[in-house]
Formats: C-alpha cells, structure tokens, sequence
C-alpha cells in the first residue's frame, strides 16, 4: 500500500468512526441546535463523493459540503507530531502522528 492510501484510510477511521484522533468542531458548529450537529456530523462521517479536484493528493484529508439546506461546512484532517506542535514527521505512521479532524461552519474560515 502507497504512503497516500495508508493516510486516506487512517483519516477515513478518524472522519467515519472518530477512531485513531481528536474531532473537534468550531464555535459556529457548536451555537446550532443539537439535531443540526449531529446531521452535520453524520454527514462528515458519511462523505464519500472525493474527486481529484477536492482530494487531488488522494489522501481524504479536506472537504467542501451542503448539509441539509442551509448549512455550508468544511472539514479538514490535519496531522501533528505526538506533542501537537509541528506537523507529523510520517502522517502515515500513527505511532508517530496525531490526527485532528476539524468541522466549520464555511464562512469561519
């Protein structure tokens, strides 16, 4: 398996199943009503549609989305060194590497 795929599949375990990092949401996510974060959640989750125009390194890592009618997010996988101050020495190596994923409101970034 190439570097890429091992990266893609580490941050679909963290996007699909919240295992192997850290999911954050930002304060735009958090001041919506429960039922909204939880579908915007279980949209990340469920996100499949990765094409060379949103994932052109194949390493399932960011994403633009509509979820329901109103809400435009964006999500991000980042990947740090185990101290979380500089970015991960091998994002393919979780020994080494923590993953964070991050939900947002659009128009927070």
């Amino acid at each position: 398996m190439d570097q890429a795929s091992k990266i893609a599949d580490l941050n679909d375990l963290l996007r699909c199943h919240h295992i192997g990092g850290r999911v954050m949401i930002t304060q735009g996510i958090q001041a919506l009503d429960q039922d909204a974060v939880t579908e915007i959640i279980a949209a990340v989750a469920a996100f499949s549609d990765f094409t060379p125009d949103n994932d052109p390194y194949h390493e399932h890592d960011c994403a633009v989305m509509t979820v329901g009618d109103e809400h435009r997010i964006i999500w991000k996988i980042d990947a740090y060194d185990r101290e979380m101050t500089f970015a991960s020495p091998n994002p393919a190596d979780p020994a080494v590497t923590v993953r964070v994923l991050t939900i947002m409101l659009a128009d927070e970034w």
